[in-house]
């Protein structure tokens, strides 16, 4: 019972994680229907800005509290990360809207190997450590510990979520984001400035990648140029099981794939006598993928998802 507790928090702060990428995911999807292979690398970049900012503000001699030097990392590595989504959307994607859909497609993956490309030129391909600033004090639950950094993530995710369902909600911006997602052209009549809802959903789905990165950086305690490509494809997977296009259906899937993920590495040792170990925990993720594919192609939240954002 202890196991399974462990393994459930364990999946909920990996999957606060995933349904924050895949935000950026659906979020675009709604819009344009374009699957922005690229928003992997975003997150990728979040993490190794931040990491690059504090040491910076550390050889600069820049003393500040542990939480407090990484919330200024992080405030370096947004406005950066969202510049980027907003350059990515106004080259490569636009010029590609009325195009087949394959082509920005393709593009999406050529952006996504650019990036991860230059990363290595700046960075090297060697992992970098995160600097261990924040708290992990541990706390005992039913059992099972969960720390203070994972509490925090959890918590923040959940906020951030919180707060982008509102916007989208009760928002100026939201309302037209909403009726460019439901039909361009009319949204278009209406007075809606098409290419500026569109780049903000851009730069909005980068600055939550940035987020994520860092918890990723955190919670594993290192932070990689190809980092990008296997955590993409599980917020994508987590996006396609709650229903890409729709907001609270990325919250759903991310938190549900976690838990798959977690709660299935916990149980895979004993269950195939020890062939398959925990480090097999992607193999569920892709499973999901294929099973909601073949099964449920409009996610769990229903058809409607698969048509409007």
């Amino acid at each position: 019972m202890d196991i399974f507790i462990q393994q459930l928090i364990n999946g909920l702060v990996v999957g606060s994680i995933y349904a924050l990428i895949a935000l950026g995911y659906t979020m675009v999807y709604g819009i344009l229907q374009l699957i922005n292979f690229a928003h992997g690398e975003i997150v990728m970049m979040g993490a190794m800005i931040t990491i690059s900012a504090i040491q910076v503000l550390t050889a600069s001699g820049v003393a500040l509290p542990g939480p407090l030097m990484v919330i200024a990392g992080l405030l370096i590595a947004i406005p950066i990360t969202m510049l980027l989504g907003f350059l990515i959307e106004r080259i490569a994607y636009r010029p590609l809207r009325k195009a087949p859909r394959l082509a920005p497609l393709i593009t999406a993956i050529g952006i996504s190997i650019v990036l991860q490309q230059l990363a290595v030129l700046i960075w090297k391909n060697n992992p970098r450590s995160f600097p261990d600033l924040l708290p992990h004090e541990a706390h005992n639950f039913m059992g099972a510990i969960i720390t203070d950094l994972q509490i925090v993530i959890v918590v923040l995710a959940i906020l951030i979520m919180a707060g982008l369902l509102v916007m989208v909600e009760k928002t100026k911006l939201g309302r037209a984001m909403r009726a460019v997602s439901m039909n361009q052209a009319v949204a278009s009549l209406m007075g809606v400035n098409i290419n500026y809802v569109i780049s903000m959903t851009f730069v909005i789905g980068s600055g939550l990648g940035a987020i994520a990165g860092v918890m990723v950086g955190a919670n594993y305690g290192l932070a990689y140029p190809t980092m990008g490509f296997m955590i993409g494809l599980k917020a994508f997977t987590a996006a396609v099981l709650g229903g890409i296009g729709n907001l609270a259906g990325a919250v759903a899937g991310g938190i549900l794939l976690g838990v798959i993920e977690s709660v299935g590495a916990g149980y895979l040792g004993p269950l195939t006598g020890g062939v398959l170990g925990s480090h097999y925990q992607d193999i569920f993720a892709f499973m999901v993928l294929i099973l909601v594919l073949v099964f449920r192609p409009s996610g769990l939240l229903g058809e409607r998802v698969a048509e409007r954002a």
